[in-house]
């Protein structure tokens, strides 16, 4: 008699019915992003998404090929667009402390129209206050200043004269300085008619000399301070006009920011650092050094420190951004300090700092592979260290084993506000929350995602429309119901359930892209379940080494297997003896 218990042999597959499908091809269906079976990975991924408190980042487990990236990359885009777009980040020069460049925060767009206002101020001030000063009205007060001083610089060498006569000395006057020379019998005489005379009289000149060298030395003095007040009263006409042409440029660019308190600090130290540069900006341009340049060859340009660093921009983003990347290097991921090379060491300024992934994400989301990132310790410590301090620094970690002289720089630091999502194993998640207590307080919500999924016609529809997708992705035919119908029996054996499908889609979408070969190689418009079982043979043949060495051995009697008679607990036992 048959024990009611005992498993009937067609109970060992999984039959699948096509008419559970309602297609006749996976074409006619609609992509969708969305797991199979996952309500309860899905429902803990949204409430982790949700959560807006310090350190309810989220972890995501489960096994690889799941589909788990995919569907959460997926979600946090439709979740991003109907949030508010972060803001943009500029970095300006510190010309209190200029190795301390300043972060500017400006509501999406506007930082790249600071950056556009400040490059035309750039273009245009040099060019106005040349033609400011090359101004008649300008020539003409300066030639009147100039004027003034030359009158009273006469002046004081006509009576510096006079004095000297009395003592019987002429006085010259030449570039390089004042010149007495000796009058004898009232005719100016040389130093070596000077020297033909008396003694005694060369040595009354001499002691007369005396007083007048102190008269020369004191009008010498007298036109040096005249000369300063003049060349103050020029630098003063020179600022004044250059004030009237810088501040129609600056007030314009106040009143477009005159809410952000940092823009307008910079706005007035830009025009005070113009207006204490005035001779450099009249100088011909080829004087001035827009590049790297040998120390002393020309003169820096000022203009250089008022760039914008565009370090953020979000002028072109709609909704919050979600960033994933497959590069885990340092500067990738939280920015870096770019060098040229000037002479012998390493110069940098504040336009060359760059964002990371870091900085691109604020405002959103960034995922990480969790084993790639761990794999990278300074990568993976830098990132809870920001998550603790909810700020982003851009730190310098050039190689030390360079000879070059470093010049570096320390940028003020970003806010940051981000969601992370960790995306890995169950083994990993147990080892970091086990011996990491930052991972425990940082990443406090877990999302399971499962390996399979209860067999429903909902899910297998579903996984139809998963099916669809890769095909229309990857440009291959698609499956009939049949072929449809074989894969989910393949889904099922792997599950190692019957009533379960797996839902590791890295191997059911192996097993498609080999039948869509064979359905190609045939040409056939359309996969049908013979492409789908020739592609499942095919897999089973090409790794078939080891079993025909194992049925060499049964034919030449080095491996004996029992056929007959019975063992609790065993099952085909296998007898393996070696003959010497």
């Amino acid at each position: 008699m048959k024990n009611k218990n005992e498993l009937n042999y067609k109970d060992l597959k999984m039959t699948c019915d096509s008419s559970l499908f309602n297609f006749e091809t996976t074409e006619e269906l609609e992509p969708i992003q969305t797991g199979i079976g996952q309500d309860r990975g899905i429902k803990a991924l949204e409430f982790g998404i949700q959560v807006d408190v310090k350190g309810y980042n989220v972890y995501i487990e489960g096994p690889s090929g799941v589909g788990k990236t995919m569907y959460t990359k997926n979600y946090l885009n439709k979740v991003a667009t109907k949030k508010k777009v972060p803001a943009d980040w500029c970095y300006i020069y510190n010309f209190d402390n200029p190795n301390a460049p300043i972060a500017v925060s400006l509501p999406a767009g506007q930082g790249k129209e600071f950056k556009e206002a400040m490059d035309g101020f750039i273009k245009e001030i040099r060019k106005d206050i040349q033609k400011t000063f090359n101004a008649d009205d300008f020539e003409k007060e300066k030639a009147l200043i100039k004027q003034e001083f030359e009158s009273k610089r006469s002046a004081l060498l006509e009576q510096l004269n006079a004095d000297a006569s009395k003592y019987d000395f002429h006085i010259k006057s030449a570039q390089n300085g004042i010149y007495m020379t000796p009058i004898v019998n009232g005719k100016i005489i040389e130093e070596d008619e000077f020297e033909k005379l008396d003694a005694t009289v060369k040595e009354e000149y001499e002691k007369k000399s005396l007083v007048v060298q102190e008269q020369i030395m004191n009008v010498i003095g007298k036109i040096k301070e005249i000369e300063r007040q003049s060349d103050k009263k020029i630098s003063e006409w020179q600022s004044n006009i250059a004030l009237l042409t810088v501040n129609v440029h600056i007030n314009f660019l106040k009143s477009k920011y005159k809410r952000n308190k940092k823009i307008n600090k910079f706005l007035n130290d830009v025009k005070q650092d113009v207006l204490k540069n005035i001779p450099t900006f009249l100088e011909d341009d080829s004087n001035i050094s827009q590049q790297s340049a040998p120390p002393n060859a020309k003169k820096p340009d000022p203009c250089l420190n008022y760039r914008v660093n565009l370090f953020v921009d979000n002028s072109t983003r709609e909704g919050a951004p979600v960033i994933m990347d497959s590069n885990y290097s340092y500067h990738n991921i939280f920015g870096s300090l770019e060098y040229e090379n000037y002479y012998g060491s390493l110069k940098t300024d504040h336009t060359m700092l760059k964002a990371g992934l870091m900085q691109q994400a604020n405002g959103g989301y960034i995922i990480f592979q969790a084993k790639d990132l761990v794999s990278n310790p300074l990568c993976y410590e830098t990132l809870k260290k920001a998550l603790r301090i909810k700020e982003l620094s851009i730190e310098n970690t050039a190689d030390q084993r360079s000879s070059m002289v470093l010049v570096s720089l320390k940028p003020e630091p970003i806010p940051l506000d981000l969601k992370v999502i960790l995306i890995g194993n169950s083994s990993l998640y147990q080892t970091l929350l086990a011996m990491d207590n930052d991972f425990r307080k940082l990443f406090k919500i877990k999302v399971e995602f499962e390996d399979d999924a209860p067999i429903t016609k909902e899910n297998l529809n579903k996984l139809a429309q998963i099916v669809h997708g890769f095909c229309a992705h990857e440009d291959l035919p698609h499956l009939d119901r049949n072929a449809m119908a074989r894969l989910v029996e393949y889904a099922s054996k792997l599950a190692g359930h019957h009533n379960k499908v797996s839902t590791r889609f890295d191997n059911l979408i192996q097993i498609i892209g080999e039948a869509a070969t064979w359905a190609k190689i045939s040409k056939s418009k359309v996969v049908t379940e013979e492409f789908v079982t020739k592609a499942l043979q095919e897999q089973i043949d090409r790794v078939k080494k080891y079993d025909s060495r194992y049925i060499e051995m049964i034919k030449d009697n080095s491996l004996l297997i029992n056929t007959s008679g019975s063992e609790v607990g065993e099952l085909n036992r296998i007898n393996h003896y070696v003959y010497w």
